[in-house]
């Protein structure tokens, strides 16, 4: 299938980043990166808390990430990872590690992102922080050629559609 493509799955938490980036990885047989796991106790006990993180906070999660891309695109091999993503200058950091790296953008109506967080269980970060997202997102730009995607369709639909993207 596709054995070396690099794919960033981008959104507001409570979006699908990890059940879409999962599957699709699994579909198209390479690995898949929870993002969430590369934050530091100090980001996870703040947004635990209820805290938004700043850009500072988020510097060093994006450095780890783009180093991983970059550790896998110079392994030849392929790689999905689930990564907030919200804004250009993050994006920008992620594409330090793989200028080709893919996004894919998670996009939805606010309500049913608030719906899934409130019925999510065992995640550290809380349904408060939902606007804070919402509000620091930039959609990604013509120029970042992301395939955005409609999360109100069946997660099986979706992934079905990023595989025959990434299979052209």
């Amino acid at each position: 299938m596709v054995e070396n493509g690099l794919y960033v799955v981008m959104g507001v938490a409570g979006a699908g980043k990890s059940v879409i980036g999962s599957e699709f990885a699994r579909a198209i047989d390479v690995d898949f990166v929870e993002g969430d796991d590369f934050h530091s106790a100090t980001n996870v006990a703040r947004m635990s808390a209820g805290i938004a993180l700043a850009d500072d906070d988020r510097a060093d999660w994006l450095r780890a990430l783009a180093f991983r891309l970059r550790v896998t695109k110079n392994a030849g091999t392929g790689v999905v990872i689930a990564c907030s993503a919200l804004k250009r200058s993050y994006r920008d950091v992620l594409r330090g590690g793989a200028a080709d790296l893919q996004l894919i953008f998670l996009k939805g109506p606010r309500e049913l992102i608030a719906q899934r967080l409130a019925e999510r269980g065992g995640h550290f970060m809380p349904a408060s922080l939902l606007d804070s997202q919402v509000a620091i997102l930039e959609e990604p730009s013509a120029d970042e050629n992301a395939w955005v995607c409609d999360i109100s369709q069946p997660t099986a639909q979706i992934v079905a559609d990023l595989v025959a993207r990434a299979s052209q």
